[in-house]
Order: structure tokens, then sequence, then C-alpha cells
């Protein structure tokens, strides 16, 4: 089976659901002893299967996945948390320009998959381990390019100093984790093309574009706060 990489602009691609009537995860949870607190109990929830990860599943039988980890890095402030987010560099061969969380493919010199996650932060943004304080982690995410990505949930102590691998990262920005844990922010959009239909979330917010994979565990973060 060949590879389905979707040639297509996100942004202009209709929407079918403006927002998501949900609640909001809880103000007493979104600081960072409700987050510690969260990731200690142990609830019932259920991941969402995206039309991506389907499309994973099918593009990977008989080739086997490609293991991989990202960073949701969550950065405290005196009186909000926000969430860390890089733009990929326009050159790169892969998902060119898009959004998303530091990470990339584990290595065989990583400890383990929490070490994958921690170390592209390291090298993508010159984000120290030491000042990462490790949550937990979400279920594995399947990607459209064959990748099990295992999403690392971590409190981040201060952003200062950090740089942009300019090799990998065009920007870093952050946005509100109350914007992102809001279903009101969340939009579900339908790309249909003569040989296959792609529904995909979507969370726009000022100038960014967060769709895709990032928006997909985004709103699994959002149903594991929700539990």
């Amino acid at each position: 089976m060949q590879q389905r990489i979707l040639k297509f602009d996100p942004q202009l691609v209709p929407i079918e659901q403006a927002y998501l009537e949900a609640p909001a995860v809880r103000m007493d949870i979104l600081h960072p002893q409700g987050l510690r607190d969260r990731f200690l109990q142990s609830k019932t929830w259920t991941p969402e299967v995206t039309d991506e990860s389907r499309q994973s599943y099918e593009y990977s039988k008989g080739k086997g996945k490609r293991i991989a980890a990202v960073l949701i890095p969550i950065v405290q402030y005196e009186n909000h948390l926000s969430v860390l987010f890089t733009q990929r560099a326009d050159h790169l061969h892969s998902h060119a320009g898009q959004i998303s969380f530091p990470g990339g493919r584990k290595e065989e010199s990583d400890v383990d998959i929490k070490h994958t996650a921690l170390r592209e932060a390291q090298e993508e943004i010159g984000l120290p381990f030491s000042r990462v304080e490790h949550l937990g982690h979400l279920p594995d995410y399947l990607t459209i390019t064959g990748y099990q990505v295992t999403p690392i949930v971590g409190l981040v102590s201060s952003t200062d100093g950090l740089v942009a691998d300019a090799n990998e990262v065009s920007d870093i920005f952050e946005v509100p984790l109350s914007f992102l844990m809001n279903p009101a922010n969340h939009q579900i959009r339908e790309h249909i093309a003569p040989e296959y239909t792609r529904r995909f979330y979507a969370m726009p917010y000022q100038s960014k574009f967060i769709w895709g994979a990032t928006a997909g565990m985004l709103r699994n973060l959002y149903h594991f706060l929700s539990a």
C-alpha cells in the first residue's frame, strides 16, 4: 500500500463543527497540584480513535510501527498554566511548517520512552531535563505517517533561555491550558477528496493553527483530565 500523506491546506478545510458541546476541564484541576493529583488517580476514560489513527493502522500493516515520543510541556506561571508548542521548520521533509510538541523517534541510546521525549525537547528547544517534572503519559497515538507516539506530560518550571534549533524548529510559542481544555475551542473539520475522506480536530489560537496529531493528543488530555 502506498503512503498517503495528505496534501491540502488544513486551514482551508471546511468546519463540520465549530465547537463541541461539552464542559471545560474544572479550574481546580488546571493548576500544578491539580495535575499532579490527577495523574496519581486511576479513572476509567476512553481515548479517541481519530481518522488519522485508523489510516495509520492500514498504512503500517506488515511494516511495523516506528516508535516515537513527544513532550507535552505545561509551563507554570504564578496565576495560570500554558502549553508550549513548536512550529516545525519549513524545509523539513515531513510535516513542514506544522505545529507540534517537541519530540521525535526513539533512539537505541534512550533509557526509556520518557528519555526520548526529554532528549528531543533539549535538542529542539534547549529545555534542560532538570526543568521538567514528569507527571505521566497519555495513551500512544498513531500518526498517518506510521509512528506510534507516546505523549509524555510534564510541568516546566521555567522557559528562560530557550532557543529553537533552526534545523528543526522555526518558532516556539505558548497557549493557555484553559483555552485548550475547553471544547468550545475545539473544531472538527472534514477534508473530502475523490480517493479518501479525513476528519480531524483543529484548535486555532490567534495566528496559530493547531490541528492533526497535536490536536488529537490534546483531545485525549482533555478526556483524561475530565474523567
